[in-house]
């Protein structure tokens, strides 16, 4: 009797402490998380795809690239539909950028600071070698639990959990030193690019000191960053400040071409992100200039009121005719205003001076379709053929090209033109019915035939992968 009373207390209290246990990893793997999610950022931003902007980021990043060793066509600098500011990798050769930045720049050279430091983590394989750190720190905590275990073991419950507490806060704080230590990385190979791209560190620094006076204001504390994923901004310019300022290329005079392009750039982003009324207050009809103008066009679209946006992009065109994203303003303001007979010039030009810009040649493809004459047909399909062949990531150009094959009768390539677009946007529930049609109505193994078998694959695995996911 004693000894199963023994023991029933025994078990009980291993109930109990593995209860606690349990209890302590779920709260260490929330606070991993956060950390997780603090060094890559989640993947369901919404991107914003603009052709001047890419062109733009193309433009200013171009020599910082080449600087990092990386070759230009295989880098992406990708705009995130989201006002907070940021900017991050999550693997490959790609860097996004939160309008919210762009929003707080006050200059190109800025963004090009941004750029530079986020090439070095790209460069230096951070986003992949995360698990390094990861790994490091799981270490500890699973060396915690096994001594928590041979402390619960012996008796000494209260120390085990002890043990266990201790051992968590260790791993997370070799994870955030790790990460910190990545961020340093980052910032020397950053300023690295620059110099060798001779572009200034200026905007860099500056920038820092926004990030600083944002940190002030939210109260935090500047002591030290032991607890956080990245270094404190005034730790990073009192590191950056020398290396900066003794390089050759510290009073290089800034492009003043990209400044002009990134003040309209800015315009233009905040009067499509912002609401009508703060972009007016912004850039009231008294500022005549490009960047008031452009901001103004996009809150007057918003705002419905079309008279006004046309206004605006006819103003700009009186001062450049030429400039093929004003005709692309104008064009879609036509287009969208129920007017799209009127759209197809501007856009036509548009199309030819960006050399067949896919996105452009999107909104085009749309304006010969929506004025409903057959006549079009035909250059409507060529010209959205170009854009999905030079765009894979343009969901709406396929839509527009589906409904071209439709009017045709063309049935089967219209569903291959479904099934691309479902897939791109991440629906394989869509995407592999549209496939199997596709597939039903081609001839076998002719190129469309097969292209519509690889969606058929890829979307059926995909598909397994949820499902699996979903049960666990």
């Amino acid at each position: 009797m004693k000894i199963f009373i023994a023991r029933s207390a025994f078990k009980a209290h291993v109930a109990a402490m593995q209860t606690l246990i349990l209890a302590r990893l779920r709260a260490f793997f929330t606070l991993f998380l956060a950390a997780v999610l603090c060094v890559q950022p989640a993947m369901a931003q919404s991107i914003l795809r603009d052709a001047e902007t890419e062109a733009f980021f193309n433009e200013i990043s171009e020599p910082i690239i080449r600087a990092a060793g990386l070759n230009p066509a295989n880098v992406e600098i990708i705009l995130v539909g989201d006002r907070s500011i940021n900017a991050f990798v999550a693997g490959g050769q790609a860097v996004y950028i939160h309008v919210g930045l762009i929003e707080a720049a006050e200059s190109a050279n800025e963004v090009q600071g941004v750029i530079a430091h986020e090439l070095g983590h790209v460069v230096g394989g951070h986003a992949v070698r995360f698990g390094e750190g990861l790994g490091a720190a799981t270490g500890i905590s699973i060396l915690s639990l096994i001594l928590a275990a041979a402390a619960i073991a012996a008796g000494a419950g209260e120390a085990g959990a002890g043990i266990l507490g201790a051992g968590q806060q260790a791993a997370l704080s070799k994870l955030l030193a790790y990460t910190r230590g990545q961020e340093g990385v980052a910032d020397a190979s950053g300023a690295q690019y620059l110099s060798t791209a001779g572009i200034t560190g200026k905007g860099s620094i500056a920038f820092f000191k926004k990030l600083q006076n944002f940190e002030f204001r939210l109260g935090i504390p500047q002591e030290d960053s032991y607890n956080r994923t990245h270094p404190l901004s005034g730790e990073r310019v009192s590191v950056l400040q020398d290396t900066y300022q003794a390089d050759p290329a510290w009073d290089a005079e800034p492009n003043p071409k990209w400044q002009k392009d990134f003040l309209r750039l800015k315009a233009k982003l905040l009067g499509f992100v912002d609401e009508p009324k703060n972009t007016i207050r912004k850039y009231p009809e008294s500022d005549l200039s490009i960047p008031g103008r452009y901001a103004r066009a996009y809150a007057w679209h918003k705002s419905a009121y079309p008279q006004k946006a046309l206004e605006e992009a006819q103003g700009l065109l009186a001062v450049t005719p030429d400039d093929p994203y004003f005709l692309e303003l104008y064009g879609q303001i036509l287009l969208e205003s129920g007017r799209p007979k009127d759209a197809i010039e501007p856009l036509r030009r548009a199309t030819a001076l960006t050399n067949n810009q896919p996105l452009i040649a999107g909104i085009f493809g749309h304006a010969l379709l929506a004025s409903e004459d057959e006549s079009y047909l035909a250059e409507a399909e060529r010209v959205l053929k170009a854009a999905v062949v030079k765009d894979n990531r343009n969901p709406f150009a396929w839509y527009q090209l589906g409904l071209v094959y439709a009017q045709r009768g063309d049935n089967p390539r219209a569903a291959l033109a479904s099934a691309e677009r479902y897939l791109m946007t991440r629906q394989p529930q869509l995407a592999l019915p549209h496939a199997q049609t596709a597939m039903a109505g081609l001839k076998e193994y002719s190129p469309d035939w097969i292209r519509a078998q690889d969606i058929n694959l890829v979307a059926q695995a995909q598909l397994e992968t949820l499902q699996k996911n979903r049960r666990r």
